[in-house]
């Protein structure tokens, strides 16, 4: 029996039941009474096994094995069915789950409903977002962006928001015109970028934000941060992120322009960028 049971993976204990239940009994026993089971016996407890898989209880499965009326096809089929149902509740909560992490990791203080009437489309990558707290949770950059992003409110977010929806078609405006990315337009939106992380979330010299653009075009998930899949472009990550390099490089050296502080903008999950890119810094 030791055997039988370690070959199907089940507790000696798990085969006296079925016995004791009729279920699987065993087609012959030793002179010393142990139970001994022939082939016919492993296939039956094979489709025991089966069905118990699935979430058959006994009893269905000894009407399944031992009624010839049993219509075993109609009973799967409404098994599959009743599966398919708490997949999608699963997922349901699944998704209840993930808003609620991305609460606590973002600070940010809006019910889910609020959440989506301002972020809309712009989420929260999970996993690039999970990576990027566990690398820099204790540094200073990530407490001070995370406690700024806290004490937004609502309208705080909103208006953010609405900044970001108009800076994001200005970018993609210049892109799809054909705009040079190291050119004074682009440069422009680059800078606009720029000061919008440091005057929602934490301070982003040049160097920074080179980083913070290397990061759009290394990882799609952070990318999707500023630009949603929908709106994305072939190249665009490339487009933006040599906007900032050629931008970084033109205020080091004093020539920037002066970019009009209301035409900064930015989703706020750039805050996310904002803290890796500073606490590298800070790391070196």
């Amino acid at each position: 029996m030791r055997q039988v049971a370690s070959f199907a993976a089940v507790t000696v204990r798990t085969l006296h039941h079925y016995d004791k239940a009729g279920l699987l009994t065993p087609s012959a026993r030793s002179r010393a009474g142990y139970r001994l089971y022939d082939e016919s016996d492993l296939a039956r407890l094979q489709q025991i096994l089966f069905y118990r898989e699935l979430g058959f209880s006994l009893d269905e499965i000894t009407t399944i094995l031992e009624d010839p009326q049993a219509n075993a096809l109609d009973r799967l089929r409404a098994r599959q069915r009743q599966l398919a149902e708490e997949i999608t509740r699963l997922q349901r909560l699944a998704e209840v789950a993930e808003r609620a992490i991305e609460v606590q990791q973002t600070g940010v203080s809006l019910a889910p409903e609020e959440r989506f009437e301002v972020f809309g489309e712009i989420r929260f990558d999970l996993s690039y977002a999970t990576e990027r707290q566990l690398k820099w949770a204790d540094s200073a950059g990530q407490r001070e962006a995370m406690a700024r992003a806290a004490a937004h409110s609502k309208e705080d977010w909103r208006r953010l928001m609405a900044e970001a929806a108009a800076w994001r078609a200005r970018l993609l405006e210049a892109h799809d015109a054909g705009e040079p990315s190291d050119g004074a337009r682009a440069m422009d939106l680059a800078e606009e970028h720029r000061r919008h992380i440091t005057r929602w979330f934490t301070s982003c010299p040049p160097d920074m934000h080179r980083r913070i653009a290397d990061d759009f075009v290394a990882d799609p998930r952070a990318f999707a941060l500023v630009v949603p899949p929908s709106q994305q472009r072939p190249e665009l990550a490339a487009y933006l992120g040599k906007a900032v390099h050629a931008n970084a490089s033109r205020t080091e050296t004093g020539a920037a322009r002066d970019v009009p502080e209301a035409q900064d903008s930015q989703v706020p999950q750039d805050l996310q960028h904002s803290y890796d890119s500073q606490d590298s810094q800070e790391e070196r």
